[in-house]
């Protein structure tokens, strides 16, 4: 019953549930001179659907000896069909990047994964269904959330199995070499078409924990290194829940911001996208779900002021304080509006900062304290070893003298420990998008190992991947591996050392 009503409750929130949608909000942004006025939006434009290829790529500098496996990375790769575009970032659908090190050598490859959704739309040469961002008649059955998955967001590799992510419905399975789509994975019957988000929780043993919301409704998963389910529930939220990105495990809890965001059916009803129905009520507070990790039944809820929170860093728990990291960013509202000018190839009017926020929880009296930075960042990353534990380094993309350009152009790394702060700054030319840490073979220690993500140079217009040593970010990247073409901005990815 709890899954049924888990699955109608996301058909109902795109709106298909309650009655057909009325005519789609015009698409057909013009593409011709897209970004010519702000080259850094160029990989903005998207591709056309084309699988992508690269050998022996070029290395400037020297890549680390110990630096084996494969990166990959997800993120939106198609824009457009048939003079038809996307209003919003998040809609394009998933291109998943595989960067392979070995022996020296680097090689690319990058492929779309093959969702009904794609597929469909390729086959007629046109949107044929409704996205996150955008609304589009749909022209063929929606049966459920995975008929509108783009599986765009992010991956994971189990036992062997790599999976491209998507927060509104099910991972999917793709072939670890070829990346070639095996189809939607559900880890028991019972859970076909759940969502489940594009932010699982990997412990250092290897234990994986996520969620998926619809409504007022929480998914709840815990999976074995070997890929097993062990536990899973479906349980109520204390509030309507329209957007739940990321969330943060401790020792002892699954903890989850809920922002204040409403759904306006009305306006469902009438065409608009779910995204464009979701309304920020900045005078409530931001829920914090505290949901113990040993029995899903015990759940807790206090109070902070409304912040709109996408990411986390990482989280830590004694029994007696429970401290975590995030960062806030704008209104929704605010979000929106810079995202749709950025599919339209112009920098927003007046961006606004995400930057660092330090919450602790005394878990006796349920008390909030939070500290903020001035940072402007996105996209914070811990090493993996120290997932859900205390920690010491916390590293992001930021922006330092961009002025109006869009986008980072360097990285942060925060030392909590010692309050020292390093950074690296790539110049006006280079977009800085997420880095993960890799640890150095043969070392335990937090922070022993690369940084390593990718750029655009808005200049040479190529892509390239960007290998730093965590431990001296400022004296700049060790290597950059130069791609012979560009790919889209992504979302995240992961380092799998083999």
């Amino acid at each position: 019953m709890q899954r049924r009503q888990l699955l109608q409750a996301g058909l109902a929130a795109t709106g298909l549930a309650l009655r057909p949608l009325q005519e789609a909000l015009a698409l057909g942004l013009p593409t011709a001179g897209f970004a010519a006025n702000a080259p850094e939006l160029a990989p903005l434009r998207g591709l056309a659907g084309q699988d992508l290829e690269a050998r022996d790529l070029r290395v400037e500098g020297r890549l680390p000896p110990g630096l084996a496996g494969v990166y990959y990375r997800n993120g939106p790769g198609l824009m457009e069909r048939a003079g038809q575009r996307y209003r919003h970032w998040f809609d394009g659908d998933g291109l998943v990047q595989a960067w392979r090190f070995e022996g020296g050598r680097v090689r690319h490859s990058a492929r779309f994964v093959k969702t009904r959704k794609f597929q469909a739309e390729f086959e007629a040469g046109r949107f044929l269904l409704p996205a996150f961002g955008t609304a589009i008649k749909p022209e063929i059955p929606v049966t459920g959330s995975d008929s509108l998955s783009v599986a765009n967001t992010s991956v994971m590799l189990q036992d062997g199995k790599l999976y491209a992510l998507w927060e509104g419905g099910s991972a999917h399975e793709l072939d670890p070499q070829t990346l070639a789509t095996r189809g939607p994975k559900a880890w028991a019957p019972e859970l076909a078409g759940m969502p489940f988000s594009a932010h699982p929780k990997v412990e250092p043993d290897g234990m994986t924990w996520n969620f998926g919301t619809s409504g007022k409704l929480l998914a709840l998963y815990q999976i074995s290194p070997r890929g097993q389910l062990l536990r899973h529930a479906v349980v109520p939220l204390p509030m309507p829940a329209a957007m739940v990105h990321d969330f943060v495990v401790t020792e002892r809890y699954l903890v989850f911001l809920l922002a204040p965001i409403a759904l306006d059916r009305e306006a469902l009803q009438a065409g608009s996208s779910m995204l464009d129905a979701m309304r920020w009520q900045g005078r409530d507070a931001t829920q914090v779900l505290l949901i113990e990790k040993a029995d899903f039944n015990r759940r807790r809820v206090l109070e902070m002021p409304a912040a709109m929170v996408f990411h986390f860093g990482n989280g830590w728990d004694d029994g007696q304080q429970l401290q975590l990291d995030y960062v806030q960013t704008r209104p929704l509202p605010a979000v929106n509006a810079e995202l749709h000018s950025l599919m339209r190839g112009e920098r927003p009017s007046q961006p606004q900062p995400s930057t660092p926020r330090f919450l602790r929880i005394d878990l006796l009296s349920g008390r909030i304290s939070l500290h903020a930075r001035d940072e402007t960042v996105e996209f914070p990353v811990v090493d993996p070893r120290v997932v859900a534990q205390r920690y010491r380094h916390v590293y992001y993309p930021t922006a330092m003298d961009t002025g109006t350009r869009w986008g980072f152009n360097g990285l942060l790394h925060l030392d909590l420990e010692s309050g020292r702060r390093e950074r690296f700054c790539f110049g006006p030319e280079v977009v800085v998008e997420e880095h993960v840490l890799v640890p150095k073979p043969g070392r335990s220690e937090e922070g022993r190992g690369w940084l390593l993500g990718l750029c655009y140079d808005t200049r040479r217009q190529r892509s390239f991947a960007s290998i730093f040593d965590a431990e001296a970010l400022s004296a700049g990247p060790l290597a950059k591996v130069w791609l012979p073409y560009w790919v889209t901005y992504g979302f995240h990815g992961k380092f799998y050392a083999g």
